[in-house]
């Protein structure tokens, strides 16, 4: 009886130790996976090409090899690549001698190729020196109408001061392309900018006037701070430090395979854009709430946006283009939420400019907002950048037909609809 009550014993032993090794043994195996953290979608990688007209099928060609080199070893790195794009210098430049017929008609080809070939086209900017001239404006608003997926800019201010007839194309050029795109969703396709800097990757403000072969990259990252501000809440500094540690670790990772890009291809690595772009449910607006727990736009909002941007300019790689924080009220479920709830305006949007960037950008406004209420809205964008000297830029959206208390209808995947709110 003891003999068997021993061996009992023994037996619960070894199914107890059994068991207590299994469990560690599973530990060991997850704890990896549980430490690993979320990585950024690498939103563009961006090249830069001097385009000349007689023989820009085979420019693009050319591009397409090295943006395609590019998308491949990032991605054997373990990131995802959402698109490969290609700026222009200013269309002006390059349809020089056309007539306007002629002009859309040579960018339609030029759209038909960018589609064929899965890459977002960008034309650079109508306008971009102070000395140029304003009939191009109404140029772009007649390739904006007439196209889809074209998209463009035009400067509107500089470090010498705010362009105030450029201001007022900007503004007509906005009502005309609402007016003449379905669901008004042209608009999409174009931003007024102040004091972006050359061969920054994100769209549509893209631009330079150099001799091309040059790229850059471009980060949507909203899900990286949402991960560190829902560990951080509240705690500013603990969430710099770590924001910033977290984006360093990615940005070195790219920075390397950038250059190795350069070395294999014989094109200009421009630099890394780092400001956390949202898209739909990766969404920079409830990262923000995480951290304050509170609504987007109630009091610390400023802070988080502060918070980010300072994180951000810290990272030690080669940065361009706006390195800040993106809000795009219509790309970002959450803010398109509050916008749609009454809980946001242009001068909050522009007042979080102030610490970070972008300045506005996806606004909705209601088809009856005046070109006078536009070149006062775009007016303040421009001044609030030269003021502060930071890259800025608006890409307000009027949507034709559709008054204050309505809901938008855009039907494009990178939008979300929200309501109208009253201008005051």
């Amino acid at each position: 009886m003891k003999r068997y009550a021993k061996s009992s014993s023994l037996s619960q032993r070894f199914r107890l130790g059994f068991l207590l090794a299994a469990t560690a043994f599973v530990l060991l195996a997850v704890r990896p996976a549980a430490a690993q953290h979320q990585k950024p979608t690498v939103r563009a990688i961006t090249a830069f090409v001097k385009l000349d007209r007689a023989r820009y099928e085979a420019q693009i060609a050319e591009t397409l090899v090295m943006l395609r080199k590019a998308k491949a070893a990032i991605e054997r790195t373990g990131y995802d690549v959402q698109s490969l794009r290609v700026v222009t210098q200013p269309f002006p430049d390059y349809t020089r001698g056309l007539t306007p017929a002629q002009t859309l008609e040579f960018m339609r080809r030029y759209e038909a190729l960018a589609v064929k070939e899965d890459f977002v086209a960008n034309i650079g900017p109508a306008l971009l020196h102070a000395r140029d001239d304003l009939a191009n404006v109404a140029l772009l608003a007649e390739i904006l109408s007439g196209t889809k997926d074209l998209n463009a800019s035009a400067v509107v201010a500089d470090e010498s001061g705010v362009r105030w007839d450029a201001v007022r194309a900007t503004a007509k050029l906005l009502k005309e392309v609402a007016a003449r795109t379905p669901h008004s969703q042209g608009t999409f396709n174009f931003t007024a900018t102040a004091l972006v800097p050359e061969y920054t990757p994100f769209y549509p403000g893209g631009w330079h006037e150099g001799a091309g072969k040059r790229f850059s990259i471009g980060l949507q990252a909203a899900n990286v701070v949402d991960e560190v501000f829902a560990a951080n809440a509240g705690n500013a500094e603990a969430a710099r430090e770590k924001l910033a540690a977290a984006m360093a670790e990615h940005c070195k990772k790219l920075e390397q395979s950038a250059l190795a890009i350069e070395k294999e291809t014989g094109w200009t690595h421009m630099g890394i854009d780092p400001t956390p772009a949202p898209l739909k449910d990766v969404s920079i607006g409830a990262a923000i709430e995480k951290f304050t727990s509170a609504r987007f736009g109630s009091s610390g909002t400023m802070t988080a946006a502060a918070v980010i941007t300072q994180a951000i300019q810290s990272l030690p790689v080669k940065r361009v283009g706006y390195v800040g924080l993106m809000l795009p009220v219509l790309e970002d479920t959450r803010l398109a939420q509050r916008w749609s709830e009454g809980g946001l305006t242009i001068d909050m949007m522009l007042a979080y400019s102030a610490v970070c960037g972008t300045g506005l950008d996806t606004i909705p406004l209601p088809g009856n907002v005046s070109e006078k209420q536009l070149a006062r809205i775009l007016g303040d964008m421009a001044t609030l950048a030269v003021k502060w000297k930071k890259p800025l830029s608006a890409r307000l959206q009027p949507v034709a037909g559709k008054k204050a208390g309505d809901r938008t209808d855009y039907n494009d995947p990178f939008l979300v609809n929200a309501t109208l709110q009253k201008l005051p």
